[in-house]
């Protein structure tokens, strides 16, 4: 239970918050969970120095100055703008008076991992109390100051007013007496209510947006300290792999080079730790990357030298028609089947999937006397502290992680091996060290989003209704980074939109497959979503086909009566309390209803070779559905006219980065459904760079997304990752509506759709 506390005396925001400024404390963990005080500063050039308080969340200064703490990365999403707009709205604190601070890590601050779209969601209710808290201590303080009672007394922007006597005090004005009063108890609280909300679900712009805009923004590749180096590593091409000789003596021979110097590999599970290699250390990023050039390493490939992903996906198809481990099973899908009738069966794949992210992994790091200071773009700036700590053979305390602004994520910089790259190096050489991946590097070394073959079965009526639904997945799960034989999807993965099938069948058995892992598996946006929903959502658009049905129709018939799903059947529910987030069908109706609705679902004529696809899908906690328009031209080229996504994401803390999401989620929709695909040969990674891994252009992109937000008081749920799961099948539906063809591998390319 999260708790406060008045920690003004302290005095660590050196630099920064002058004597007698307000300082709260934000307890995510119990207090048996806090250690001593971390003091620890690092040095750099044109970075703050402070080590920010890793119980800080809200600082008042004198001058009125608020400061409020992001512990959450940004990446784009804009958790640093939504998270303290929170704090800002229950405080009644004017915006432009507020200070955004970028955290360190540190377990108590409680999770600081930006994955899994749960930021809002987990600390809505912790942020609120820190503002309401605060409100009400400086409604306190000038009540006290005034000698009117506190219920006299409310706040307007930045300021505590007492009408009766037309008094007014600023914030600033009231911190220092503020600081000395003791804090209030949760249930002494008073609360906006949503009618009294200034910031939330009014929609704010991204607080970094001018330093984006003006070129000030600090991203990881920005981070400088003096007498810092540069270092480019080869990494073996099979997973695995392992140096057999290399040419120490020719990158020495490239200006600016200085140091040649050999990374252990990995000591299976491969987990976060470097692939190993050898990495030129030089002056500069050019002198790196030319002296890496010339270093002729002769590999030990390794066992993984045998995957070649055409052979490895004839492996997972013919698995997936093999009986699996029952994942879920509801009355006896098998009896029905042995009924005879109308059976539909279906195969589906996709394939690896790569981040690509506009900047690939960088981090700076300098170690000293047992210690290291990184600047590292993370998405969890604790798990860097974990694995280098771990690396190093130090304290992960003794680990100082700063986190300057990601170009881009998508989960892969939760995985911080090119931060323990960069420690171990500086360790090595006894300077600062900045690791910087090229494009390449980034690509062929990633952790893939997994390959995956789904087996479809449906038996259906008289009438088309599905009376028996199989369903099978084989993919090489993310536990296989983890563990050694782990060959099976955990839990987490297939309750990705597979095990949590909400469709009304009476008789369904959802069962997974077994499957080795060749390359680093990871997550990715959405996640084991992506393949599922894409099977799960393009198979009842085949089955309304089947059935003669409309699409639209026949997937609310599946949908069912408005209920809300049994607790076992949705579990484990993104980690989240089933009371608080059930699965409400009905939530997910209204989105399938609204998105057809705004698209004109059946109420235009479209015209030769145009068509219209629906998908819609729960996950995050948020209900999605997603309407795509498509044109195929006789030449087979696919042109997305317009995208019409509904949402329901209960509490929405800032609307304008909700649209920015879903809008995004389209275009990244676009380039994994039409054009992304990792493939290996020899156990190597053949895709390079974006003319091989290729991602959607402008012009290839949907020429209107358009976002329809369904309010609701329901718990704030997520917003960064649910717009991407029914958006591949959506557009596959709407090209088989428009050529007839039908879609059952991704990437769409690789589907001849010429006329």
């Amino acid at each position: 239970m999260s708790t406060i506390e008045n920690v003004s005396r302290r005095g660590f925001l050196q630099g920064i918050l002058s004597t007698g400024a307000f300082v709260l404390s934000l307890k995510i963990l119990p207090q048996s969970a806090w250690a001593a005080e971390t003091a620890s500063t690092g040095t750099s050039a044109g970075f703050n120095n402070s080590v920010l308080h890793p119980d800080l969340f809200l600082a008042i200064n004198t001058d009125g100055t608020v400061y409020i703490i992001a512990h959450r990365s940004e990446m784009g999403t804009t958790s640093r703008t939504s998270l303290p707009l929170i704090v800002a709205d229950e405080l009644d604190a004017d915006w432009k008076r507020v200070k955004v601070e970028q955290a360190v890590g540190d377990a108590r601050y409680g999770s600081q991992d930006t994955d899994g779209s749960h930021s809002v969601r987990e600390f809505f209710e912790p942020m609120r109390v820190a503002g309401a808290s605060g409100r009400l201590m400086l409604v306190r303080a000038a009540a006290q100051q005034w000698g009117v009672p506190e219920s006299e007394c409310t706040t307007e922007s930045h300021a505590v007013v007492h009408k009766a006597s037309n008094r007014r005090a600023g914030y600033g004005e009231l911190a220092s007496a503020a600081s000395k009063l003791p804090v209030p108890k949760k249930e002494e609280l008073q609360f906006k209510t949503p009618a009294q909300w200034r910031y939330i679900g009014k929609g704010m712009p991204s607080y970094d947006i001018e330093a984006l805009c003006t070129g000030k923004a600090v991203f990881g590749m920005d981070a400088k300290l003096d007498g810092m180096l540069y270092a480019s590593i080869e990494h073996p091409p099979v997973l695995g792999g392992k140096v057999k000789s290399y040419d120490d003596k020719a990158p020495l021979q490239v200006r600016g080079v200085r140091q040649v110097i050999p990374i252990d590999p990995f000591t299976p599970p491969h987990q976060f730790q470097p692939l190993g290699g050898v990495a030129v250390i030089a002056d500069n990023t050019w002198a790196a990357f030319q002296g890496r050039k010339k270093l002729n390493i002769v590999w030990d490939n390794g066992a993984n030298a045998s995957y070649n992903s055409d052979e490895y996906r004839k492996q997972l198809q013919a698995t997936s028609h093999k009986s699996g481990k029952v994942i879920r099973d509801i009355g006896n899908a098998d009896a029905e089947f042995a009924k005879g009738g109308k059976v539909i069966e279906a195969d589906y794949y996709a394939p690896h999937l790569a981040h690509a992210s506009m900047e690939p992994p960088v981090a700076l790091a300098d170690y000293r006397d047992g210690q290291v200071v990184l600047w590292a773009p993370t998405q969890d700036p604790q798990q860097v502290q974990e694995s280098v700590g771990k690396a190093l053979g130090i304290p992960k305390e003794k680990v100082i992680c700063h986190v300057p602004l990601l170009g881009g994520g998508f989960g892969r910089k939760s995985k911080p091996d090119y931060c323990v790259e960069a420690a171990i190096l500086s360790k090595k050489t006894g300077r600062p060290v900045k690791v910087v991946w090229k494009r390449e590097d980034d690509i062929q070394f990633d952790y893939f989003h997994s390959v995956a073959a789904m087996y479809m079965k449906a038996a259906l009526d008289s009438k088309g209704k599905p009376t028996a639904w199989l369903q099978r997945s084989v993919f090489p799960p993310i536990g296989s980074t983890f563990a050694l034989n782990n060959t099976y999807g955990g839990e987490g993965e297939l309750g990705l939109g597979f095990s949590d099938i909400p469709f009304d069948i009476p008789n369904l058995r959802v069962e997974n497959g077994p499957a080795e892992n060749h390359v680093r598996i990871g997550w990715l946006r959405s996640v084991a979503n992506i393949y599922h929903t894409f099977a799960v959502q393009s198979f009842a658009d085949e089955l309304a086909h089947a059935a003669n049905q409309d699409s639209l129709e026949y997937l609310l018939a599946l949908i069912g009566p408005d209920r809300v799903l049994p607790k076992e059947r949705v579990a484990p529910n993104y980690g989240a309390d089933y009371s608080q987030y059930p699965f409400d069908t009905a939530r997910l109706r209204r989105v399938t209803e609204l998105a057809a609705e705004k698209a004109g679902w059946g109420k235009r004529k479209l015209g030769k070779g145009r068509g219209m696809g629906i998908a819609a899908h729960r996950s995050f906690l948020t209900y999605v559905a997603t309407v795509v328009e498509v044109e195929v031209t006789p030449a087979g080229d696919v042109v997305i006219h317009e995208v019409h996504t509904a949402v329901d994401a209960g509490t929405v803390v800032n609307p304008e980065t909700l649209k920015s999401q879903f809008e995004g989620a389209a275009v990244f929709g676009t380039s994994l459904a039409l054009f992304s695909e990792i493939t290996a040969k020899n156990g190597a990674i053949e895709q390079t760079n974006f003319h091989q891994y290729q991602v959607a252009r402008m012009n290839q992109s949907p020429r209107k997304t358009n976002i329809y937000m369904v309010e609701s008081t329901a718990p704030a749920a997520g917003v960064g990752e649910p717009g991407v799961p029914p958006f591949a099948p959506a557009l596959c539906n709407a090209i088989f509506a428009a050529t007839g063809k039908r879609i059952r591998e991704l990437p769409i390319s690789k589907t001849n759709l010429s006329s």
